[in-house]
């Protein structure tokens, strides 16, 4: 193998090891992994071209990025919606958690947020039972969100691979 050679190979790790750490860091809630991944796919055809293939793999890992960044949104609030929970809980239980994630740690943004949504379903209704489902809701939603989320990187990574090893 020529100098050539290996520096593309070495490229191509160095550029699989950020997307690695891009998804492994989507455990954290508001590490944003799907777009660190999805920027290294594009650093990687800015640096060693798209070509046809490269094109049209390109295009599917952008959609596939926007869809891992909303899917929280839609699976966590879709849960909770479906649970019976207002839009005006979700916009103040989602103003509380981000704000919280710049005080506390964006772990500890995720409790305030559920805590602010219980609060949220509570006060009006004063039925404990059914601001806990909504609570409840929620948190399986950002369960299933991570999950999708991480699908959605092991995905996106799988189709770069193809393009750079094809």
């Amino acid at each position: 193998m020529d100098f050539h050679a290996w520096a593309e190979l070495g490229g191509k790790l160095v550029l699989l090891g950020g997307m690695m750490i891009g998804l492994f860091g989507l455990i954290v809630p508001v590490f944003p992994g799907i777009l660190v991944i999805w920027a290294l796919t594009l650093i990687y055809g800015i640096l060693y071209g798209f070509g046809t293939l490269g094109a049209w793999l390109f295009g599917v890992i952008s959609v596939l990025a926007v869809l891992g960044g909303v899917s929280d949104n839609i699976l966590m609030n879709g849960k909770a919606r479906q649970e019976g929970a207002s839009w005006y809980s979700l916009i103040i239980a989602f103003v509380a958690g981000f704000v919280a994630s710049f005080v506390v740690t964006p772990l500890g943004g995720i409790v305030v947020a559920l805590g602010a949504l219980y609060l949220a379903e509570y006060i009006p209704r004063k039925d404990a039972a059914a601001a806990l489902a909504i609570t409840k809701g929620m948190a399986i939603g950002l369960g299933w969100s991570f999950v999708a989320r991480f699908g959605i990187g092991l995905l996106i990574i799988a189709l770069w691979a193809v393009w750079a090893w094809a």
